[in-house]
């Protein structure tokens, strides 16, 4: 069973939304789970918010109690507002809510050790919420204190951390990366990695990352993610599907194209 780690869904104009902007011509359009279907998609998704928005996350939770194809939603609250921990609490009431993701690239890099987010945290912590973390290389050693902060909370990376693939720099992301790896509990998608790549998005340019997450994390702690509809900005669904089975010996497959996700997001 292919699980799909990492897929979003928006409509333009709809539900908050902010982006994608009419530039990326290539995905400002309405995109929903059967046009996911139609790309050849997955047998399970993890829908991800794209929007930093409740009403966004309502519909996505929406979405998923009415198809099958959502195993889980990954969504969104202010983690620094005064009434987050009750928010936090309530959206953990929908069973398909696995997971929130504050946007953390567009944020300072040390934001997320603002001691007024405690509160909200320990609610996820309670809840057994997953803590999506969308971060740039500049956020890394934030990132790291913070889970050390909180070493009961689940912490995924996504789309690796997002490296300089299409500068063609490893450092400092690469040992920043490997000292996340060093704590057990955190986790970290295989998704994102084409459109870092930018212009130079072919198998070659992004290996030397994909081996580095592999050597690090291994497959029990890596999850395959499409990043889909924003992977069609720099490749197609099938492709990068591919690829990933290129880099991943068969050993090491059904965790990363199912078991990880299953186990980490408790879908």
């Amino acid at each position: 069973m292919l699980i799909d780690a990492h897929c979003h869904v928006w409509r333009i104009g709809k539900n908050d939304h902010e982006w994608p902007t009419p530039d990326l011509s290539a995905i400002h359009r309405d995109f929903g789970l059967d046009d996911l279907r139609a790309a050849g998609g997955p047998d399970g998704v993890v829908l991800v918010q794209s929007q930093p928005s409740e009403r966004d996350t309502a519909w996505l939770l929406e979405l998923a109690a009415a198809d099958p194809l959502a195993l889980g939603v990954v969504g969104w609250t202010d983690l620094a507002a005064p009434d987050a921990p009750a928010k936090v609490l309530a959206l953990a009431r929908d069973p398909k809510l696995k997971g929130l993701r504050p946007m953390l690239q567009d944020l300072a890099s040390d934001w997320i050790l603002d001691p007024a987010l405690g509160p909200a945290i320990a609610a996820m912590v309670e809840a057994g919420l997953a803590f999506d973390a969308l971060v740039r290389p500049r956020h890394l050693s934030s990132l790291l204190a913070f889970v050390r902060r909180w070493p009961e909370l689940r912490v995924v990376i996504d789309h690796g951390g997002k490296p300089a693939i299409g500068e063609g720099r490893l450092d400092p992301w690469r040992g920043d990366i490997a000292a996340l790896a060093a704590e057990q509990g955190v986790h970290c998608k295989l998704s994102g990695l084409l459109t870092e790549a930018g212009e130079a998005a072919t198998i070659e340019a992004v290996a030397p990352y994909v081996a580095h997450l592999l050597d690090v994390f291994g497959p029990e702690r890596l999850m395959w993610g499409s990043d889909w509809p924003v992977l069609n900005l720099a490749g197609d669904y099938a492709s990068w599907r591919e690829m990933g089975e290129a880099w991943v010996p068969p050993a090491g497959r059904a965790a990363l194209f199912g078991e990880t996700a299953r186990r980490f997001y408790r879908l």
